[in-house]
C-alpha cells in the first residue's frame, strides 16, 4: 500500500538552501520574526533553550535535532538570561563559516548546526499545515548524520549537487517526521497516521484517488461506524474526511497539470472524476482558476 507521508514530501519538492554552523558563549539571545519557510537544526554541543512562538520553550541539548516546517517567530537563547537581539531572517545568509552570538573570545559553550530549506511546490501551504508546527527530537543519531551530511554537500561544487541535496533534505524530512511521538502533533497527517483506524482510510484515499469514496465507505475500511469515523478524522487530521480528499485530489491535478503530459480527460480520470468539465468546475472552485489557465510554473 502507498505511503503518504512519502507522497506529501514527494509533492512539497524540498531543495536545500543555507546551512551554517551557529555558536555561542556567555549569556546571549537572538529573535527572529516569522520566516515562513522550513529551518532545521542539530545540536552538536552545550545546550541552549529554543522558545517558539505560541509553544513552550525547550531546552536543546547535544544530540537533538528541531524541525520547524514553517518556522514561526522564535527566540533562541543561552540558558543564563540576556536580552534578545533582533535578527532579520529575510536578511542574506552570511559568508562567514561560523555564527557566533553572545562572547567572541574563547572556545563556544554551545555549537549547533542550523539551516533552512525551500519547498518548490506550489501547494505548500497547504501540505505543510499538515504537519506539526515544531518538532524536537533527542537521540535520532540518523538525523544527526543526515544534517551533517546536508552540511557537507552544499559546501561542494560537485556535479550532481541540487538532485543529491533534494533526495537527502527529502530523506531527511521523512526520517524526522517517522521518529516523531504521537504527541508531537496535535492534529494533521501524522496524527491521522498514528490512529490505526484513521491510518487505514487515509492510505486508500491515497492509494487510489480515483475511487468514488464517501464518508461511509472510507468509515467500512476503517471498521467505525460513520459518526465515529467522521469525528475522529475530523479531530486527528484536523479537516474532515472529504474536505481532506478533495485537497489531495487537487494537489495531485496541480501536479499533473505542471507536467503538460496529459489532456484534461485523463487527469479527470486519475483523480476520481467522470469527466474533463466536471473536473474542470472543481479544480475552478478550489483553485480560483480553470486548468487551462494553471501556470506551469509559479
Amino acid at each position: 500500500m502507498v505511503d503518504p507521508l512519502a507522497e506529501v514530501i514527494g509533492l512539497l519538492k524540498p531543495r536545500a538552501v543555507f546551512s551554517k554552523v551557529i555558536a555561542g558563549a556567555g549569556a546571549w539571545a537572538v529573535r527572529y520574526s516569522e520566516f515562513g519557510v522550513p529551518s532545521f537544526c542539530t545540536m552538536l554541543a552545550g545546550e541552549c533553550v529554543l522558545a517558539v512562538d505560541g509553544q513552550e520553550a525547550v531546552l536543546l541539548k547535544a544530540g537533538d535535532f528541531v524541525l520547524m516546517p514553517r518556522t514561526p517567530g522564535f527566540t533562541l537563547s543561552s540558558t543564563a538570561p540576556a536580552i534578545p537581539v533582533e535578527m532579520d531572517p529575510a536578511a542574506p545568509p552570511s559568508q562567514d563559516i561560523e555564527i557566533r552570538h553572545g562572547r567572541q573570545e574563547g572556545p563556544p559553550e554551545t555549537q549547533m548546526l542550523g539551516g533552512y530549506f525551500a519547498f518548490d511546490s506550489p501547494d505548500a501551504s497547504l501540505l505543510v499545515s499538515l504537519l506539526p508546527t515544531l518538532l524536537h527530537l533527542r537521540g535520532v543519531e540518523r538525523l544527526t548524520v543526515l544534517v551533517q551530511l546536508v552540511r557537507d554537500e552544499s559546501l561542494e561544487q560537485r556535479s550532481g549537487r541540487n538532485l543529491v541535496l533534494a533526495r537527502l533534505v527529502e530523506v531527511l524530512l521523512v526520517e524526522a517526521l517517522r521518529s516523531a511521538p504521537l504527541n508531537a502533533a496535535s492534529h494533521g497527517l501524522l496524527r491521522g497516521l498514528a490512529d490505526p483506524r484513521i491510518g487505514i482510510a487515509i492510505r486508500h484515499m491515497h492509494g487510489d484517488p480515483a475511487y468514488p469514496w464517501t464518508v461511509k465507505a472510507l468509515a467500512e475500511k476503517a471498521a467505525l461506524s460513520r459518526t465515529a469515523f467522521f469525528d475522529r478524522f475530523s479531530r486527528g487530521v484536523g479537516v474532515a474526511p472529504m474536505e481532506y480528499l478533495l485537497a489531495w485530489r487537487m494537489a495531485l491535478a496541480k501536479n499533473l497539470l505542471r507536467q503538460k503530459k496529459f489532456a484534461l480527460a485523463d487527469i479527470a480520470d486519475r483523480i476520481g472524476y467522470g469527466s474533463a468539465s466536471s473536473f474542470s468546475t472543481a479544480f475552478s472552485r478550489h483553485v480560483g482558476l480553470p486548468p487551462s489557465a494553471y501556470p506551469n510554473e509559479r
